[in-house]
C-alpha cells in the first residue's frame, strides 16, 4: 500500500496508544498497534463494557446523524475528535439522506489523516474536508479555508463532539469550548455530545486515572451527568432527552444496563 508521503511510517508514534487506535481496535478495526491493543485491554480490565460501549457509541453517531439529516433538515456537520476513519462516517450517514451534505472533520492526531488519505475516504468528492488541528484552536478552524468552502455559518450546522470532551482537561474550559463554538452558529443549529461519564466518584477517578497513564497525560477526565448536562445550558434538548446514548432513540442492550461507568449525552437546539 502507498502511504502519504507527508506521513510516512517512521512518523509514526507505535510506541505509546493512541487513543483514536484503541478506539478503532475496540470497534473492530485494523488501524492500530500492538500498543493500542494492550491499552484497550488494560481498560477493559477495569471497564468491562468498554467495547461494547465504545460500538455502542458508534451506532449512536449513526442515530445522530441520520436524525439531523432526515428530520432537522441539516445539510452541514462538523465533526470535532473525528478519529480515524470506519464504517458509517459522519460523511456516508448524512449523504445518504442528501448527497449534497458537507462534513469538516477536525482532528489532532496525523495518523488520522494518514488513515483519512490512505483509505481516500475525503476524496470521494468536494463535500468533505479534514482539518489537522486542536479543535480548542477555534478561531484557526473557523477560519480554515477549507471550512470557509464548506460550511455557511447563515445556515444551520450540526456541532459533533462524539465521545471526545472528556480529553479536554478543565483548565482548557471544555464548557466555554462548547458555548463560543455555538455562539458563531447560527440559530436552529444543533450540538450532539456523547462524553464517558460516571455518577460513582470511584468509578471516574479509576477510569480516568487509566486513560490519563495510557494517552500520556493527554486526557481530560470522566465527569459525572450532571457537568454533562452543563454542556447543553441554553440548547433546547430534544426528545429523548439527556441520557444513557445507548437508549438514545433505541433500547439499551441487556448488557450495557446497570453501568457504573457509561457515554452519556444527546442532542441540543440552538433557539431562535
Amino acid at each position: 500500500m502507498q502511504l502519504d508521503d507527508d506521513f510516512p511510517d517512521q512518523d509514526l508514534d507505535t510506541k505509546n496508544a493512541s487513543a483514536a487506535r484503541m478506539y478503532d481496535y475496540a470497534l473492530g478495526g485494523t488501524d492500530n498497534y500492538l500498543v493500542d491493543r494492550q491499552g484497550a485491554v488494560y481498560i477493559s480490565d477495569i471497564w468491562p463494557e468498554a467495547f461494547i460501549e465504545a460500538r455502542s457509541n458508534r451506532r449512536y453517531l449513526e442515530r445522530v446523524v441520520e436524525y439531523l439529516a432526515r428530520e432537522c433538515g441539516i445539510r452541514q456537520f462538523i465533526d470535532n475528535g473525528s478519529g480515524l476513519p470506519t464504517q458509517r462516517n459522519v460523511h456516508q450517514v448524512a449523504q445518504d439522506v442528501d448527497p449534497s451534505a458537507r462534513v469538516v472533520y477536525i482532528d489532532n492526531d496525523p495518523v488520522v489523516l494518514r488513515h483519512q488519505r490512505v483509505k481516500a475516504l475525503l476524496a470521494e468528492d468536494r463535500s468533505t474536508a479534514f482539518i489537522l488541528d486542536d479543535v480548542r484552536n477555534l478561531n484557526d478552524i473557523l477560519d480554515h479555508p477549507d471550512t470557509k468552502r464548506l460550511i455557511n455559518f447563515g445556515e444551520p450546522v450540526a456541532l459533533l463532539y462524539l465521545t471526545f470532551l472528556h480529553f479536554i482537561p478543565d483548565s482548557d474550559d471544555p464548557f466555554g469550548l462548547v458555548r463560543r463554538f455555538m455562539d458563531r452558529l447560527a440559530p436552529g443549529s444543533y450540538l450532539a455530545i456523547s462524553h464517558v461519564a460516571s455518577d460513582d466518584p470511584e468509578a471516574r477517578r479509576a477510569v480516568t486515572d487509566i486513560l490519563t497513564q495510557l494517552t500520556s497525560g493527554h486526557f481530560g477526565r470522566i465527569r459525572d451527568t450532571a457537568e454533562v448536562r452543563s454542556f447543553f445550558d441554553g440548547l433546547e434538548v430534544v426528545e429523548p432527552g439527556l441520557g444513557r446514548i445507548a437508549g438514545w432513540r433505541a433500547e439499551i442492550p441487556e448488557e450495557l444496563r446497570d453501568l457504573k461507568v457509561f457515554e452519556y449525552g444527546g442532542v441540543g437546539r440552538k433557539p431562535a
